[in-house]
């Protein structure tokens, strides 16, 4: 077997196992359930989102693999689906529960994805839509849903904010359950539209009405599509079934008026100069060994739209202005390998950051934020060099420079793990932690503080060294306990590991990354301003 075929099956192999995991987790709550919802007249939160959304146009799900390994697997997608898509030609976020799982009721991990749409929302500054279909808080889990400063009250928190600061457009469609404090949500909205027979909105329910209060109400007396109509005034539109209701959601979209146009000069795009599908062949089975990243920058950018900065300094790292699908991006990717050093110069290793390669960095994102230009950062990074070298050189005075340049950016930044994402060299590179626009993953990613074999060497040398001067070798105890913190880290090194705890967006197949791409930086460009933090309020009103 060649080497080529063994790196194409290596990454097929991780590609295929995602499929198999996403192709689980978009059955939610399974076919029974599904034709359940279909009986009661109601179509599927992501039927609901395909009618929503332009047909054929791309939906990027954000948090698809949320608690996917958690709870027994009994909550896909955490309950609900979030994400961006286009709707009347325009970008927009979509949350939607899916009622196939557990009546859409929501864990901790649902909380974390609402939340996560709802910032993207308002850091984009891009219409919201709420399909509302959900029985409340999971009540056996109610202690990480309830309280503290990001649970359940965050989303209303932000519904508020959006509404009367930041003038983000929000439209609800109560779709089905919406109970206790869930009915805030489309409450604090712009327009609520309700489905006659199948929407219910009410602080409480039947059975919660009798017992607090001894009176004895059918669901559509107390909280219907028609009462909410005609009688409380709290909704704004009522529709005879999901598919009209979804049609209103359209028409109320496209009322809304354009989004700006990006103060960047977007051109016709260009197909790359290579496929994207050659990235399976491009990328080493073992994440260990080097690769030519430019052959990979040939799959992901506009052909002939490469223009270097600084080409003949500091090559460990490369900075370029780029294309991608016609939009100009700053390109900030390491390099792997044994990187020749200039001359009378030692070599340097690719996917370190060293004093040099911190200062070109942090002078390109500079530069980039002057003239308003995305940056879109190709995550390879092992760290920053330690050593006397290193220090002497004044690294951490550099280093600053560089996480300072990124962190204060405020254009649109977007990341891409392809390979190592390690340390230090992790946040430089736009951690999640430094508020990215948007994090995604390919199924290589590897992101932690270090490998499993470090972390042994880490955990175990000095035993290992004592054993050594002793002439002794390592007892099967130890041998298997230095087996198992290796594989511990390696699990947790998997890119679903990340994506199942909400550290990246969503792990994305090569591909698919030039159309993940356009969409998140196209939904960037609906916000002309700062992308600085989640939410930047306006001075004055």
């Amino acid at each position: 077997m060649s080497a080529e075929t063994t790196t194409k099956t290596h990454l097929q192999e991780l590609t295929d196992t995602l499929r198999e995991v996403e192709a689980t987790i978009k059955l939610g709550g399974g076919a029974k359930k599904i034709e359940q919802q279909h009986k009661q007249g109601k179509l599927t939160a992501r039927e609901r989102i395909a009618g929503l959304l332009d047909p054929g146009s791309y939906f990027q799900e954000i948090g698809m693999l949320v608690a996917y390994d958690q709870y027994d697997g009994q909550a896909p997608a955490a309950g609900v689906i979030t994400g961006i898509g286009r709707c009347c030609g325009r970008e927009i976020v979509v949350i939607a529960n899916d009622a196939t799982v557990k009546a859409g009721a929501w864990w901790p991990e649902t909380i974390t994805k609402m939340l996560r749409a709802q910032e993207v929302a308002m850091r984009c500054r891009v219409p919201i839509v709420y399909l509302v279909d959900s029985a409340g808080v999971n009540l056996p889990y109610q202690g990480g849903v309830f309280p503290g400063q990001y649970g359940a009250a965050r989303i209303f928190h932000y519904n508020s904010l959006m509404r009367r600061h930041l003038k983000v457009p929000q439209l609800a469609a109560v779709m089905g359950q919406c109970v206790a404090g869930g009915a805030y949500l489309p409450a604090l909205s712009d327009v609520i539209v309700m489905v006659q027979g199948t929407s219910f909105m009410g602080l409480g329910g039947p059975n919660l009405v009798k017992g607090a209060t001894g009176q004895t109400i059918d669901a559509e007396t107390l909280g219907g599509a028609q009462m909410h109509n005609e009688i409380s005034g709290v909704a704004h539109y009522l529709e005879p079934n999901d598919t009209a209701c979804l049609e209103r959601l359209r028409k109320l979209m496209a009322e809304i008026p354009p989004a700006p146009k990006p103060q960047v000069a977007v051109e016709e795009p260009r197909a790359p100069k290579r496929p994207e599908t050659d990235i399976y062949q491009i990328l080493p089975a073992d994440h260990k060994l080097p690769y030519d990243i430019r052959a990979v920058i040939d799959c992901l950018i506009d052909e002939d739209s490469f223009e270097e900065f600084q080409a003949h300094y500091a090559k460990e790292v490369i900075c370029a202005h780029v294309s991608v699908q016609g939009i100009p991006v700053g390109l900030i990717i390491n390099q792997r390998g044994l990187i020749k050093g200039a001359k009378g110069k030692p070599p340097k290793f690719g996917g370190i950051f060293y004093r040099e390669s911190a200062e070109k960095i942090a002078y390109f994102i500079e530069t980039c934020n002057r003239h308003r230009t995305p940056l879109l950062f190709v995550q390879d990074v092992s760290g920053f060099m330690v050593g006397p070298d290193a220090e002497h050189s004044g690294i951490i005075r550099a280093g600053a420079h560089f996480v300072e340049a990124m962190s204060t950016a405020s254009v649109p930044r977007i990341v891409l793990t392809v390979n190592h994402a390690s340390g230090a060299g992790y946040y430089a590179m736009a951690g999640q932690g430094f508020d990215p626009d948007f994090i995604f993953s390919w199924p290589t990613g590897r992101m932690g503080v270090m490998e499993g074999d470090s972390a042994v060497m880490a955990l175990f040398s000095a035993q290992l060294d004592k054993l050594k001067k002793e002439g002794k070798e390592p007892d099967e105890d130890l041998k298997a306990e230095m087996a198992r913190v290796r594989a511990t880290y390696e699990a947790q090194l998997d890119a679903k590991f990340a994506a199942a705890r909400g550290f990246v967006d969503a792990v994305i197949t090569p591909e698919e990354t030039r159309t993940a791409l356009e969409l998140a930086l196209r939904t960037a460009f609906n916000n002309p301003g700062s992308h600085l933090g989640p939410f930047v309020l306006p001075e004055t009103e």
